[in-house]
């Protein structure tokens, strides 16, 4: 089960990984089927910050819990 998204959140890689660079991410999502790439930046980044990491099956379902009309790749818990 995924925890809540209660909380400012970014969506989409560009704004999540400068999220994670600027170390403001409180949890990372990121979707199964996403660009590898995509994910192993991501994946990497989270791990160097010690940030949690969520995963979603699909960039639909994960687009769904952001609560937009799109998949996404990856989205962020931030801090307030």
């Amino acid at each position: 089960m995924h925890d809540t998204m209660n909380g400012p959140l970014v969506v989409g890689t560009k704004q999540t990984l400068k999220a994670l660079e600027d170390q403001d991410v409180l949890t990372l999502y990121i979707a199964n089927d996403a660009d590898e790439e995509i994910k192993n930046q991501a994946i990497q980044l989270a791990n160097s910050r010690r940030v949690p990491i969520v995963y979603y099956n699909t960039m639909e379902e994960l687009g769904k819990a952001c609560k937009i009309r799109v998949g996404t790749a990856t989205a962020a818990l931030i801090k307030q």
